[in-house]
């Protein structure tokens, strides 16, 4: 399994470990992943992602899940997350019609 957040494509980071007497040696920063179920107003459902802190506190910011999939592009979208948008997007446009 990677290490990539589900909704913003956040993954690991690479830099040094740097000692006091300056050797630097290679290290990873890894996002900070949560599974959270996030309820899909939309589809009236919960749906299990794998998702960094900061894309839970994103998705909050804007509203819920719906919301943040409509506005995201699919490039940093996972091929589970562009599921749910297309899944969403339908749904929507069947209320609206």
């Amino acid at each position: 399994m990677s290490r990539i957040c589900e909704l913003t494509g956040k993954g690991r980071q690479i830099g040094h470990n740097v000692s006091h007497a300056n050797n630097k040696t290679k290290r990873t920063f890894l996002p900070n992943l949560q599974n959270v179920t996030l309820l899909s107003d939309a589809l009236g459902k919960g749906v299990k992602l794998r998702v960094s802190t900061h894309g839970l506190r994103s998705v909050e910011h804007n509203g819920g899940l719906d919301n943040w999939l409509l506005k995201a592009g699919d490039e940093q979208l996972s091929a589970n997350a562009r599921k749910l948008k297309k899944e969403v997007a339908k749904k929507l446009a069947e209320k609206a019609a």
